[in-house]
């Protein structure tokens, strides 16, 4: 049943009250996070339509966002050495969603030599995790608990996007913390707080934020590198190059109508959970302007000579489906590293055990559910295709 959720000052200031009881802190650092929020609290008043469920999962996600800059940032005033950490070229997978960065991202995260940040580092990050026991971190086991029960209450989301507590996660869960993120329009509908996301907000804050989490996280456990991975960075890549500027850039192509049907599939199991009156037709209207919207950025990126030579890599998702290992050592080598005999036998083993889409799960998804127009979508999204010799694939 559809329930009122208040999106006023007194639910922002009940929440942010909650966050600084659970912390017994009250520094947030840099006030950025205060905009996304209120626009976030309005839009889920305005269009969420949220039922009992959905609540408890906003409300809960939010104090837990909270928490965990006042966490991170009151670890940081007491230990400011970590303040001293270097990023020095990461390796960032950018994309369209669904265009097989997550596979990517975790077959790279099984070479030893890459620092990929870990569901359980990011959803409980203080104290920040240790390299003795980075592996037996008892909160690696309360992350898995929470993640099984998103199984149970949403069956076969798993299928779609695995979860776990020690699978490399991706930056959005970084940047909801600063209420910059596209996690938020995916997992509720909140047309407003989207269009002022993607169109208005200035993402360098969440930028910002996003080195103070690193330099966190490797202040006890490091890495010879990062390796990070987001399809929102697309949406912004000069804000990324801003704060990353010797970041090494992988970017994932493929059929963008196929794209819009398959994240408006994976949108659809969650806001199912959290509405009663959900319409997967809104999503994907949505993801049609969003997906197109940031295919047109990825196209400027390059025209306006925002990378340096050499600096991306492009990888059309229809080679790595035929061969992902030689996917990796393309990239490898490309960027000038060598992927080592222990690493691809580690990245082996992991596909072996997580075959994810690789096993079948693309089967799913359906451009007609979407009521969207193809023969326009792929006309608008023909210079892109062009550009970068990306198939059309059976939208089915």
């Amino acid at each position: 049943m559809t329930t009122t959720f208040d999106g006023s000052t007194a639910t922002r200031d009940r929440l942010v009250a909650s966050a600084i009881d659970a912390t017994g802190l009250d520094d947030f650092g840099e006030p950025s996070w205060q905009e996304g929020l209120d626009l976030l609290l309005d839009s889920l008043a305005a269009t969420a339509k949220l039922n009992e469920i959905g609540v408890s999962v906003a409300e809960t996600g939010i104090v837990t966002d909270l928490g965990n800059r006042l966490a991170i940032e009151g670890w940081r005033a007491a230990h400011p050495a970590v303040a001293d950490g270097a990023i020095v070229r990461p390796i960032i997978i950018v994309g369209q969603p669904r265009t097989g960065t997550t596979i990517l991202f975790d077959l790279m995260a099984q070479d030893p030599a890459n620092r990929a940040p870990l569901s359980w580092e990011l959803e409980r990050p203080v104290p920040p995790p240790r390299t003795d026991t980075y592996a037996t971190d008892p909160r690696i086991a309360e992350c898995q608990a929470g993640f099984d029960l998103v199984e149970s209450i949403i069956p076969g989301f798993t299928a779609f996007h695995e979860l776990g507590a020690q699978l490399a996660q991706e930056d959005v869960r970084i940047f909801t913390s600063d209420f910059r993120s596209m996690q938020h329009p995916l997992q509720f509908e909140v047309p407003a707080y989207n269009r002022w996301l993607l169109h208005e907000a200035d993402m360098a804050p969440a930028y910002r934020w996003h080195r103070r989490f690193l330099q966190h996280l490797q202040s006890e456990h490091h890495g010879d590198r990062w390796l990070l991975k987001s399809p929102a960075h697309l949406w912004c890549l000069p804000a990324l190059l801003a704060e990353y500027p010797d970041a090494v850039v992988i970017q994932n192509h493929r059929d963008p109508l196929k794209v819009i049907a398959s994240i408006s599939a994976l949108g659809a199991s969650l806001r199912e959970m959290s509405t009663d009156s959900f319409d997967v037709r809104t999503l994907a209207a949505q993801y049609s302007d969003d997906i197109m919207v940031g295919l047109d950025r990825g196209l400027a990126a390059r025209r306006d000579g925002l990378f340096a030579p050499g600096q991306v890599v492009d990888i059309r998702y229809q080679d790595i489906r035929a061969d992902l290992i030689g996917g990796v050592a393309r990239i490898y080598d490309e960027i000038g590293l060598e992927l080592t005999a222990e690493a691809e036998s580690r990245m082996r083993a992991f596909l072996a055990a997580h075959p994810g889409d690789q096993g079948g799960s693309l089967k799913r998804y359906s451009f007609a559910d979407t009521g969207l127009d193809e023969a326009e979508l792929r006309e608008r999204a023909r210079p892109y295709q062009e550009r970068f010799a990306v198939e059309s694939e059976p939208l089915g």
